[in-house]
């Protein structure tokens, strides 16, 4: 099992750059591929970015592409996020999200088991 505590969230303006992170516990970490999501209000969950269990694949969604950029550091048990031009439409809760094996491309967020309670991003126009 992994606990998932995300952190990083803010107030931001369009065009600002955010990092989150997301430090999971235990000595798992490093087996597990790592996933990025968001949840706007009113709206479905839905999958942002994702990394296999060593960094070698990623994956973005088309709306993020060039500007987010997902990574980890397995020896520190942390993921991140780095958001470059924020966009208003993109404020939401934010979320880390662990799975066992499975391919980056796999975005169902059924496909993940363990989550975090998510941080909140704020993108004023």
């Amino acid at each position: 099992q992994v606990q998932l505590v995300e952190s990083g969230g803010g107030l931001v303006q369009a065009g600002d750059s955010l990092k989150l992170s997301c430090k999971a516990s235990g000595r798992t970490f490093r087996t597990y591929t790592m996933g990025w999501f968001r949840q706007a209000p009113g709206k479905e969950r839905e999958f942002v970015a994702a990394i296999n269990w060593s960094g070698s694949s990623t994956y973005v969604v088309d709306s993020v592409k060039g500007r987010f950029t997902i990574s980890r550091d397995n020896a520190k048990n942390t993921l991140y996020l780095q958001m470059n031009s924020l966009k208003p439409e993109e404020t939401a809760v934010y979320y880390c999200a662990a799975r066992s094996g499975g391919s980056v491309y796999q975005t169902d967020r059924n496909d993940y088991n363990y989550w975090g309670q998510g941080t909140q991003v704020t993108v004023s126009s």
